[in-house]
């Protein structure tokens, strides 16, 4: 054939069996050195080969396809693209080579290149049966080459895995052909060692695919909206004309006052459809979902590595486990293996730059993920239509969370300006301040730190005041009421989102009954069935065999993992071990995060009384300050090291359990990674609000940790100021470094890696990459998608910082506020720019995220109740008041709460070292906690007061929790889960439906009874001229009944 021409070879359904006879004749019983193996091994295999960018021909396999039930003949090709260079016509990559069939998927591998040009020669496999009726042309050498290698020349050495791979790639692709799809080939790239496949669905496979979907898409029918009117349709048009600014330019965010009726597509019913543009009828998200379905169930089952060499090659077991795990499934067992590097549907084009095609990408970028466009509202059906729907309710989600935190972050700025502003007025903190009432307090620590005056701490009680304050109270109701509005906000958005979405009628059954099993769940299930089958092959071993044809006996062997995994499934004995070594480790995971705190604890002490030995008055006076800071700064760097580390531990251990699906996974994932991340996050947190300060003991019986280390102590304006450094140092700690930083320096960094790695690889066409890459070279040197997992787990952990603790932090919606204008930002570019565009999944909510929210939610009235009646003065102040101020004020509410000790009972070797610091001898010191005076009967003894004191934390935890559930609970049954104009328009669609339908069957009938009406005219002539029947004869034709023809 001369160069230039197209080689084509077509293999009949009847030369097929043929064919794969010889080859199983051919490769069987003959030596790995005979002339059988020979000449297998100098066949060259053109239909993986790579040509030279010089050598324009193609050479096109035509792979026969098989008629099978839903398949209409193939009409795919596999064809070898034999240059890269930028073509106008294939717009860079985005379309097949004739520039006319677009690209919907790309897979990408890895390939041995030969040492002595571009050009890969593979061999082809004696013993492959399928290859030897697919092969085209194989005793022929390669365009390029100057002929076949004769039998006198060495072979290269063969990578047995690599080989392996390549075969199954082959058969993969040959199914994936005859599945419908056409294939294109393209291994002459500028990066060095990887080939792509890119794949293309036509027309009728796009349609056969989306009625087994059971896509939704429009019909032709268009209806009106129902709009508001009178009051409510004035308001929104000056509301529309407000936010018309902030209203991102792209025609699928602006108002709709018609809709198209959805249907789910049939082939039956394409005339309901408007098919006119064919297309763009089916958009690029849905086509790669609707390959990536095929990739998914489309197996491959005859992958055997037969091939020898030398005195021959065994088949360890190692590598027939690995070839045998892509008996029933596709892409992700492949992609496991490593027989594909990587799968990935492509993005529509370059988002900047000069003359660059608009398309979906470059809006997005424009109106979306550009820092400049924070104030404007998200695209989100855009979003959904270039991202699919579970990323678009992400984004949306994200949106609806960081708008209803502007009222949120109103009324804390509110409550925190009360604080400021009655800061002077605060009766407790100007008796603190006051030096006059001369109060001298007990050491802080034995030996080394001496007494003090409680006007030391002016400052710190007075920055108390700011969030510990009656507000304060009002501000964890209305934070309460807000998680419960929020989250029915959320659920109205999302119902409107799916009835826009066309969702209304999808389930998630529908998804769970095409959730394919995961590889590695497949593989223990082979794995469990080889072995039932090698033990009842030991059972029979002493029975005499029956003489059986050799070849059934090497069918029934390549159908015996089938069939054996169609009847095995994995029990919770096969998993018992996975759930025990979870266990373990989640304890032993959480054991460390309290180790790590009960070490910080200890830095604490210490520290604090390694300062107060410092001679210096100023370091002395700031030693609350200083270990506070420096200690929460530990614990943050802790935080954020071990949230990396637990997030490996999580998928580890969910990897070990081997779930069925997909969605199974992920949500074993985030329930282990949430549970985690949550003891790590909190638990420093939970020690300052709940644990600190309440197992002291008192002067002369001191908590000791370890017998060395006493247990520290809140100041005397309560643990609340240092809880809310604690909350706000970790807060924002989080949100800078791993939120913001790690998000944008991470996948930066990786960035660069590759391009160095690539680099270095091929440093020879370091040059070529200057050039425009196609655009599947392009995404491969993106980030993959690795899920949603880490999105929402960031911004759950944010709600939690935001609704837990809030009676501490007035400000904490503010600053989440802050954060989240940029996140929506951050992740939109890094979703545009940094990822490989990800696979659109249909989703109708955000799964188990709601049900964690819901629990935070729930959680969080309960810790504030705590929050304010334990580790706040709220609850002291009003028993003071009402009890026992005799003015009917707060004074002397400071002295009511101190206790007094005599310095004569301290235990030998605890006294401080320099008694007279303070100028005077001191006789009795004070403490702050309840207990009976060193004169009284029963010294030291818990008082009366603390009792009272108890009871009263006690019933406004009771009262606070029931009153703010019983709002919650009547804020969620109040609004309706679903808008009424929402639940109206979806009736309607169904009413329309059904008139639709039953116009139609009308047509049908009246096209029928109108077919039948002329049949039975052109019968009665026929009638009349017909011979009679023998009895009874019937009456004679008159003048009534003509012969004439209609």
């Amino acid at each position: 054939m001369l160069e230039g021409d197209i080689g084509l070879e077509a293999v009949t359904p009847k030369e097929a069996p043929a064919a794969e006879a010889a080859g199983a004749v051919d490769g069987e019983g003959a030596p790995p050195g005979g002339p059988g193996a020979q000449a297998a091994a100098m066949r060259v295999n053109e239909k993986y080969s790579t040509l030279p960018a010089e050598d324009r021909s193609v050479h096109i396999i035509n792979i026969c396809a098989i008629e099978d039930i839903g398949y209409l003949p193939s009409e795919g090709t596999l064809l070898n693209s034999l240059s890269v260079d930028p073509d106008s016509e294939c717009k860079y990559g985005l379309y097949f080579r004739d520039g006319k069939r677009k690209v919907d998927y790309v897979l990408v591998y890895h390939h041995k290149r030969a040492s002595g040009g571009r050009t890969l020669a593979r061999r082809a496999q004696h013993g492959d049966a399928g290859l030897a009726a697919r092969s085209a042309r194989q005793d022929q050498p390669l365009p390029g080459k100057a002929g076949p290698m004769g039998a006198g020349e060495p072979e290269p050495p063969l990578d047995y895995h690599e080989d392996d791979k390549r075969f199954r790639r082959e058969e993969y692709e040959g199914n994936l052909v005859e599945a419908g799809l056409e294939l294109e080939r393209d291994e002459d790239t500028k990066i060095h060692g990887v080939g792509f496949v890119k794949i293309h669905a036509p027309w009728n496979v796009l349609c056969r695919e989306a009625e087994f979907l059971k896509l939704k898409m429009p019909t032709k029918k268009l209806y009106h909206i129902s709009e508001t009117r009178g009051l409510l349709k004035k308001i929104n048009s000056v509301l529309q004309k407000i936010t018309d600014p902030i209203q991102p330019k792209v025609a699928e965010h602006r108002p709709q006052t018609t809709k198209r009726l959805s249907y789910p597509f049939s082939r039956e019913k394409q005339h309901l459809f408007d098919l006119s543009d064919k297309d763009s009828f089916f958009d690029s998200k849905t086509r790669s979902t609707i390959v990536y379905e095929i990739l998914k169930r489309t197996t491959c089952t005859k992958a055997k590595y037969s091939m020898g060499q030398g005195e021959g090659r065994k088949k360890d077991s190692a590598l027939l486990n690995k070839r045998r795990k892509c008996d029933r499934y596709g892409i992700t067992s492949l992609l496991a293996n490593g027989v594909y590097s990587a799968a990935y549907p492509l993005h529509d084009g370059d988002y900047e730059g000069d003359n660059v095609e608009f398309n979906d990408r470059k809006l997005l970028y424009e109106e979306w993920a550009s820092y400049g466009v924070f104030y404007k509202y998200q695209p989100i059906d855009l979003v959904r239509k270039y991202f699919g729907e579970k990323i678009g309710l992400y984004f949306a989600w994200l949106g609806v969370y960081t708008q209803m935190l502007i009222p949120a972050s109103v009324v804390g700025i509110i409550v925190f300006l009360y604080g400021w502003a009655t800061v002077d007025d605060n009766i407790p903190s100007m008796e603190m301040c006051d030096q006059r009432h001369n109060i001298t307090m007990c050491p802080l620590c034995d030996k080394t730190c001496s007494y003090w005056k409680m006007s030391s701490a002016c400052a710190t009680a007075r920055a108390s005041h700011l969030f510990d304050n009656p507000a304060t109270v009002f501000f964890s109701i209305f934070m309460a009421l807000w998680a419960a509005t929020f989250m029915e906000h959320w659920k109205r958005k999302q119902m409107r989102l799916n009835y826009r979405w066309d969702l209304t009628g999808f389930e998630e059954e529908e998804e769970a009954v095409k959730d394919h099993p995961r590889a590695e769940y497949e593989a223990r299930v082979l794995e469990k069935s080889l072995r039932k089958e090698s033990r009842n092959k030991e059972k029979r071993r002493h029975l005499p065999e029956e003489p059986t044809n050799k070849w059934r006996q090497r069918v029934k062997t390549a159908m015996a993992g089938v069939k054996l995994t169609d009847k095995v499934k994995l029990t919770w004995r096969d998993r018992f071990p996975a759930y025990f070594t979870n266990l373990v480790s989640i304890i032993f995971m959480i054991a460390v995060t309290f180790a790590i705190v009960l070490g910080v604890i200890i830095y604490r002490i210490s520290t604090a009384a390694a300062l107060a030995m410092n001679s210096s008055p100023s370091v002395r006076s700031n030693i609350r300050v200083t270990v506070t800071a420096t200690a929460v700064i530990i614990n943050l760097v802790v935080i954020i090291l071990l949230d990396e580390v637990y997030g490996c531990i999580a998928r580890w251990l969910t990897k070990i359990e081997v779930p069925k699906t997909e969605k199974s996974f992920e949500e074993r994932l985030i329930f282990k990674a949430f549970l985690l991340k949550f003891v790590n996050s909190y638990t420093p947190i939970f020690y300052v609000a709940f644990f600190k300060g309440r197992f002291v003991g008192r002067p002369g019986d001191y908590v000791y940790i370890f017998r060395s280390f006493r247990m520290e102590e809140c100041a005397p304006g309560g643990c609340l100021m240092e809880l809310c450094i604690q909350l706000s140092i970790i807060m924002l700690g989080k949100q800078l470094i791993q939120n913001n930083l790690f998000e944008i320096g991470i996948p930066k960094m990786k960035k660069f890696i590759r391009y160095l790695r690539l680099k270095h690889q091929s440093p020879a066409d370091h040059d070529e990459h200057v050039k425009k890459k196609q655009r599947y070279e392009v995404d491969y040197t993106l980030e993959p998608f690795a899920g949603l997992t880490p999105e929402y787990m960031e911004m759950i952990i944010q709600f939690g910082f935001v609704t837990l603790f809030v009676a501490s932090f007035p400000l904490a919606p503010l600053f989440a506020l802050l954060n989240n204008i940029i996140e929506i930002r951050l992740d939109a570019k890094k979703f545009v720019t940094e990822l490989r565009r990800p696979v659109a999944v249909r989703a109708k909510d955000i799964g188990i995220w709601y049900n964690i929210l819901r629990g935070v939610g729930k959680l969080a009235v309960i810790i504030n109740a705590f929050v304010i009646s334990f580790t706040s003065d709220f609850i002291p102040r009003l028993v003071y008041l009402y009890m026992y101020s005799e003015t009917g004020t707060m004074h002397g509410f400071v002295n009511h709460t101190l206790s007094s000790f005599n310095v004569s009972d301290f235990q030998n070797g605890t006294a401080p070292s320099d008694p007279l610091d303070l100028g005077y001898e001191v006789q009795i010191c004070r403490y702050k906690d309840y207990r009976e005076p060193p004169w009284s009967e029963h010294k030291y003894d818990i008082s009366k007061d603390f009792w009272a004191v108890l009871a009263a934390r006690l019933a406004f935890v009771i009262v606070f929790q029931n009153l703010v559930m019983f709002m919650s609970d009547f804020v969620d049954w109040v609004i309706p889960d679903i808008p009424k104009d929402i639940s109206q328009q979806i009736h309607k669609e169904k009413v329309l439906m059904v008139e639709l339908f039953m116009r139609e069957e009308q047509g049908k009938q009246q096209l029928l009874d109108t077919w039948m009406e002329k049949d039975r005219k052109k019968a009665e002539p026929c009638n009349n001229h017909s011979p009679a029947p023998a009895a009874p004869p019937p009456p004679p034709a008159g003048p009534d009944f003509p012969g004439g023809s209609l």
